[in-house]
């Protein structure tokens, strides 16, 4: 694993929180369109956003529509520059016209937040879906090339050979060809084995991964830990705050609905009450909170940004 250090400036626009010496950007690529709520959370309704007003205005509009984003979240471990989760990435034709052809200022602001492309060390891919790998590559003019070359790109085995032995629609092996085969076929594709028994895994120091199957089998998300302090960056086993509200509402996308429900009751209850910093990989801003129990369920009391820092190490 990697232990360069990097020393560089953070924009100071680049929303950043702080667990312990660990700083985290979020690094936004864009904001999803409205219709994607209905569609991806569709027991979400706006009768059930009515239940919880805390979830309005931030994370749902003045009609109760779920709001949602795409973006990465950038992390500086002692040096060591980790990028979790890559968006949807520029020019790449998808099924979903609202990621077709995009064409955003994404690597403009990683390299703001201070990870320019060249730096990153490692990447993270909670799991394999369209909206967290296209960044994995970038377009040279002729063919779709790493965009982080010095980097491990690392996801895991059980996530790695479902998707090896599902017969998969055209769209999502074009996804495959153009941002998932060429990291492998460059020799940057790390698999680790994480258990599907709850047991964490190591990554790198204060970087743990943590199993949360259903939305896909091998699906991780990542704990962060400094100095006693803690944060989790959900991927998707938890898309939206309203989940909070009933952890049994579930994606339209998800590989097994009722292992999903499952993984987010167990890690609520687990984060609850903890003062765990939840960073959700779809939420909008304010994006990170912490969990705390309300009746039956829980909430999101959100935190406030950390000042911006140089990214050093000695």
């Amino acid at each position: 694993m990697p232990t360069t250090a990097h020393h560089a400036t953070p924009h100071t626009d680049a929303p950043t929180w702080t667990v312990g010496d660990i700083t985290v950007h979020r690094v936004d690529e864009v904001p999803l369109p409205p219709q994607t709520g209905p569609w991806l959370l569709p027991g979400a309704t706006p009768e059930v956003v009515a239940q919880a007003p805390w979830l309005q205005p931030d994370f749902a509009d003045e009609q109760r529509v779920l709001r949602l984003a795409s973006h990465s979240f950038a992390v500086d471990v002692a040096g060591l520059r980790v990028l979790v989760d890559t968006g949807i990435g520029n020019g790449k034709r998808r099924a979903n016209p609202a990621w077709s052809n995009l064409n955003s200022d994404y690597l403009k602001r990683l390299t703001q937040a201070g990870f320019a492309p060249d730096s990153v060390d490692l990447v993270v891919l909670t799991h394999l879906h369209t909206d967290h790998v296209g960044w994995n590559t970038r377009s040279d003019g002729a063919s779709w090339v790493p965009t982080f070359p010095n980097a491990r790109y690392l996801t895991t085995r059980t996530e790695w050979d479902h998707w090896a032995a599902v017969d998969m629609d055209e769209a999502r092996r074009q996804m495959f060809r153009d941002s998932v085969h060429p990291i492998k076929d460059a020799g940057l594709l790390d698999l680790v084995d994480v258990p599907l028994d709850g047991s964490a895994i190591d990554i790198a120091p204060g970087i743990r991964l943590r199993p949360t199957p259903g939305h896909t089998p091998g699906q991780v998300a990542v704990e962060l830990s400094s100095n006693g302090e803690r944060a989790l960056i959900t991927g998707d086993c938890i898309h939206h705050p309203v989940q909070l509200v009933d952890p049994g509402l579930g994606s339209c996308v998800d590989t097994d609905p009722a292992a999903a429900a499952r993984t987010r009751r167990e890690l609520l209850g687990s984060l609850s009450g903890t003062g765990t910093l939840l960073l959700g990989s779809h939420f909008p801003p304010p994006t990170a909170g912490h969990v705390v129990p309300e009746g039956d369920a829980y909430r999101l009391v959100p935190a406030a940004n950390a000042p911006a820092r140089e990214i050093s190490a000695t």
